[in-house]
Order: structure tokens, then sequence, then C-alpha cells
């Protein structure tokens, strides 16, 4: 896929999308085929780190021992220390509060176990456990911003279930050249996790979050129906 396809993609939408008085969530859209999702070695679940900005704050929970506490508290949006989680960890409503606020939550190494234990129930099936693929399982002597900096041209692209996937690559405001980088390094990432790569997918699409879906080369009549 070349930039060029991309860009054009993107002018299409702006000028077909309906206008909005707030600048809209771009999403990727792709579509695979010829995966076999029964077969665990086709799941794909990896963590791309966009070249620009997804036009928007995303927000870190931190959780730590003393050792990251300060580091935590400094750059994290939130930073929970050990001792608390126990308590948090009872209180059903503020543990899915915790997951539904917050993006990307980061932990220190050695109460990972802990973490387990109090939250891993509520983050779990969210998928939003501190994940080794994202950087975001730290050292005692590691540095949490470092990681929430990185975080915030995170994107996660998962294919557990069904062969597609939908991912935030920027918002409206941004550039068209912006937008495109992102589209094109967060498709890549995927595409080089896939098993046959290039070969598993079938059709990829941009939209914004209250527009339909322009597809990315080839014809344009297919419908976003077909994800």
């Amino acid at each position: 896929m070349e930039k060029n396809e991309v860009i054009d993609a993107i002018k299409e939408l702006r000028q077909s999308a309906k206008k909005r008085n707030f600048s809209q969530t771009v999403d990727l859209l792709i579509s695979l085929h010829n995966l076999d999702l029964k077969k665990q070695e086709n799941k794909v679940e990896v963590f791309a780190t966009l070249p620009k900005s997804r036009g928007k704050k995303i927000k870190v929970c931190a959780l730590v021992g003393g050792a990251l506490f300060s580091d935590a508290k400094e750059n994290a949006d939130l930073a929970i220390i050990q001792e608390d989680f126990p308590a948090i960890a009872g209180n059903k409503k503020e543990m899915k509060k915790l997951a539904r606020e917050y993006d990307f939550f980061i932990a220190q190494v050695d109460v990972m176990p802990a973490i387990a234990t109090s939250f891993g129930r509520f983050l779990g099936p969210k998928g939003k456990m501190p994940s080794p693929k994202a950087g975001a399982i730290l050292s005692p002597k590691g540095s949490v911003k470092v990681v929430v900096d990185k975080l915030q041209k995170t994107v996660k692209l998962s294919v557990k279930t069904e062969l597609g996937i939908k991912c935030p690559v920027g918002k409206e405001s941004m550039s068209d050249d912006d937008i495109a980088e992102n589209i094109l390094a967060a498709r890549m990432a995927l595409v080089n996790a896939l098993p046959q790569h290039e070969q598993n997918v079938k059709y990829t699409f941009i939209k914004f979050s209250m527009s339909k879906g322009i597809k990315i080369g080839g014809k344009k009549w297919v419908s976003l129906n077909l994800l």
C-alpha cells in the first residue's frame, strides 16, 4: 500500500463525511481472510508504535511497588501502590471505573502476582492487563516517564475472535500526512504479525467515528458490512 493511496482516501473521507462540531477519531479497519482462528498460532496481538501523535491524551494507570511509586505519581495519570491493591480490589464499582477510564495499565514487574490477583478479573476481560508486548512491565529501576511517553503513540491490534481489526490512528484535526503515516505504520505492524502477511489482508478502510468507511486502494464500492 502506497502513501499516496492513503492520502487520497483521507481526502475522499473528508469530502464525504458530515461536518461535526468536534474533531472525530480516525479509525483504521482491516478485514482479513485465509486465517483459521480456531488455531492458536493464527491469533495475533501486536502493539504498534505510531510515528505521529494519536491526537488525544492517552490515560495511563501505574500499578507499582515502593520503588517506582514516586516516579509513577509524577508521570502517570494515576499511581496505585501495592499496599492499596486489596482495598481497591474489594470495591467492584471502583474497579470497573478504573478499567473503563484508563487506556493502558503499566506494572512494576515484581508486583505482577499481586496485580493478577487483585486486578486480573476486571482488566483481563477488557484486554487491559499490563503487557510486556507493549513495554508496559517495568523493572524496579525502570522509567515510568519513558513508558508513558511511548504509550501516547501506541495502539493495540488484536485478532483473536474475528477476522478483522479496528483501531484509532488519529484525529480529524490532524494533517493528512500525519494520519497517513500512522495508518501505514499500524497496518504494517499487523501485516508483519500475520502468518501470510499481505495474503491475509482482504480490505483496508478508514472512517471517522461518525462516518461511513472509505476503502483504501482499488474499487471503492466494497461495503463495510464485509468486515
